[in-house]
């Protein structure tokens, strides 16, 4: 997701759909990475974890324009202004379908229909699971983890 955000910012073709309210959560690898080594640590038979799915996220669900925005200022690139709404998004997705199929073209559209879907809806879970049965709690936070981004993408 970061990469696509990036190059899409860098050459002015980002758009939001709808006003970036919509309330949405992330993780940085290093929680992920940390959660499924807690569930190692703690799978075995009969445990609280044993069989179960969990959501892994920051735990901080914010207006996607703010995480979208965070990425391109980690970049060193303008804050994404420009929206469309959810309704003209999916029309130009089954537009760009159709025009990738037409040409042949192996390479995804820049936008589909799922793809205007998903940004129109909030995306955020409830981690207290995760918590209680793996002791599960994010290391790095939102802030954090865009201030090392930045880091990482300045060769620092």
């Amino acid at each position: 997701m970061t990469a696509r955000i990036l190059a899409r910012g860098k050459i002015g073709r980002l758009r939001l759909v709808g006003k970036g309210l919509k309330l949405i959560d992330s993780v940085y690898i290093d929680n992920a990475v940390d959660a499924h080594l807690l569930a190692l640590d703690r799978i075995a038979p009969g445990a609280a974890c044993a069989g179960n799915a969990y959501f892994i996220t920051q735990g901080e669900p914010m207006p996607q324009r703010d995480l979208i925005n965070g990425i391109l200022k980690a970049g060193g690139l303008p804050p994404c202004e420009k929206s469309i709404s959810p309704q003209a998004a999916y029309a130009v997705g089954a537009v760009m379908e159709i025009i990738w199929k037409v040409l042949g073209r192996q390479d995804e559209p820049m936008m589909t229909r799922f793809v205007a879907k998903q940004l129109a809806t909030a995306h955020w879970y409830d981690i207290s699971a995760a918590k209680r049965d793996l002791g599960y709690a994010p290391l790095i936070s939102v802030t954090q983890g865009l201030q090392i981004l930045k880091q990482s993408l300045r060769g620092a």
